[in-house]
């Protein structure tokens, strides 16, 4: 019996819908680095025509998130420590621009930011660091959404995708996961509390110390 896929992209032609839910399923950490993708089997389970998975996944090679090789096929990308530079300055540029300055940030915003922290508390008292990570990266993706650009929106699925990737390389993910769960929420209750430059502060140094970890993590497997 085939999944029946989300509904939430139905608006979107075919193959942005398909490309958006592999996108999902990478940031879920449903697809992993090295992962043969065939486009029969995705093709059946994502209820879409052939030619537009295979649309979708040049669309994903373009992202920099699936590769190609004749006579493989298509597969997960394998991430390299030249990709935490890049993803991090992004990471700076898009989620400290849209916490600083007068910026307004809507109720649903908030709302939504604070359904994601208590799924990352949830999961990890549950010890179930996947479901942890992944909540803590939509976190992220709320805060970007702030700018209020569907254009930054999906550019920034893009390269939420590539951190999952990125974070699959962690032996232990609880070790590596476990100290961002306090930081998201002292983030949103500074920007509920309207304490933008407390929050900008805290963001900064979190993704300082986050790119310091990722670094050291590569650094030990060369």
């Amino acid at each position: 019996m085939s999944q029946q896929p989300d509904t939430q992209y139905n608006h979107l032609p075919a193959f942005e819908r398909v490309a958006s839910l592999l996108r999902d399923e990478l940031i879920a950490g449903q697809l992993h680095a090295g992962q043969t993708l065939v486009e029969m089997d995705l093709a059946e389970r994502l209820e879409a025509s052939r030619n537009t998975v295979r649309e979708a996944l040049r669309q994903l090679l373009c992202e920099g998130l699936v590769t190609y090789q004749r006579n493989k096929g298509v597969t997960v990308r394998v991430m390299e420590r030249s990709d935490i530079k890049d993803i991090y300055v992004i990471r700076r540029t898009l989620e400290l621009q849209a916490i600083s300055g007068g910026r307004y940030i809507k109720q649903e915003a908030l709302a939504r930011m604070l359904s994601a922290i208590e799924t990352v508390e949830s999961a990890s008292r549950d010890d179930d660091w996947a479901t942890a990570a992944t909540y803590s990266l939509r976190f992220h993706q709320t805060i970007v959404s702030i700018l209020g650009s569907r254009r930054f929106d999906s550019f920034f699925a893009s390269i939420m995708a590539q951190l999952r990737l990125l974070f699959a390389s962690a032996p232990d993910e609880k070790f590596f996961q476990q100290p961002w769960v306090e930081r998201d929420r002292a983030i949103y209750q500074f920007l509920q509390a309207s304490q933008r430059d407390d929050a900008v502060q805290l963001l900064s140094q979190y993704l300082d110390n986050s790119e310091q970890a990722l670094l050291k993590l590569f650094a030990t497997k060369e």
